[in-house]
C-alpha cells in the first residue's frame, strides 16, 4: 500500500508540474502523461496509481503558491476585478463566476469562467455586438448521463481570457457538479465577487482606487 501511495503522489506532482510549466491543459492528459513518464505503459493496467482530478488540482495550487505567492495574489486580484467589469456589462444574462478565479486556485494560463443564461444565443451575440466586444463562438458536445448534449461557449478577448458558457434560463437554479472533485459548482454573482475582493484583497483594493 505504501508503494502504491508513493507512486500515486509522484504522478500527482508530475501531473501538476506538467500543467503549470508545460501548458498541459487537461487533467486527463496530464495524469496519463505523468504516469507514462514515471511507470511506463503499465499504468494502463494499474488505474490505482492514477490520481483524481481533485488531487492534481490541490497539488497545482500548492505549486503555484510556492513559485511566486505575491505574483499569484496580484494576478488573482486583477482577474477578479476584470470578472466584475465583465459581469456588470452582462447583467441582463445573470452572469455567475465559476472555476479557479472564484476559488482562488488559478495557475498560469487560467481563464475567467462565467456562466450566462439565455434561451437564444443570438440574443447574447447581438448584445456583445452592441458593446463592441470581440468574441469567438465555439460548440462542445459532452456526454451527460448517457445523452450527448451540445453546449455553446463564447470566448472574449481581454487582458485575461474570458470564457462564457451559455445555458438556458431554466438551468439557472440547477446545481451542477464539478468534473474536478464532484462537488457542487460554486456560482458567484457579481455582488459576491465584489465581496470576495474586499475580503481577500483589501490592501490591493484600497491601493487600486476602486474603493472610491
Amino acid at each position: 500500500m505504501k508503494k502504491q501511495q508513493r507512486i500515486r503522489q509522484l504522478i500527482t506532482r508530475e501531473a501538476a508540474r506538467l500543467m503549470y510549466e508545460e501548458g498541459v491543459s487537461q487533467y486527463f492528459d496530464a495524469k496519463r502523461k505523468a504516469a507514462k513518464r514515471l511507470i511506463g505503459k503499465q499504468y494502463r493496467f494499474a488505474p490505482k496509481y492514477l490520481p483524481s482530478n481533485g488531487e492534481i488540482s490541490e497539488a497545482l495550487y500548492e505549486l503555484s503558491q510556492l513559485k511566486d505567492p505575491e505574483d499569484h495574489e496580484e494576478r488573482l486580484f486583477r482577474m477578479r476585478c476584470r470578472a466584475v467589469e465583465v459581469m456588470e456589462e452582462l447583467e441582463p444574462f445573470t452572469p455567475r463566476l465559476i472555476g479557479s478565479v472564484s476559488t482562488g486556485r488559478i495557475r498560469e494560463g487560467s481563464d475567467i469562467d462565467i456562466h450566462v443564461f439565455c434561451d437564444e444565443i443570438e440574443e447574447l451575440e447581438n448584445y456583445l455586438d452592441t458593446l463592441g466586444w470581440h468574441y469567438a463562438r465555439e460548440a462542445t458536445t459532452i456526454n451527460v448521463n448517457g445523452r450527448m448534449i451540445e453546449y455553446q461557449h463564447i470566448h472574449l478577448d481581454f487582458d485575461f481570457p474570458v470564457e462564457l458558457s451559455v445555458y438556458p434560463l431554466s438551468d439557472l437554479r440547477i446545481v451542477s457538479r464539478s468534473s474536478t472533485d464532484g462537488k457542487p459548482i460554486r456560482r458567484l454573482s457579481v455582488s459576491k465577487v465584489r465581496q470576495l475582493i474586499t475580503d481577500e484583497h483589501w490592501s490591493m483594493y484600497i491601493k487600486s482606487g476602486l474603493s472610491r
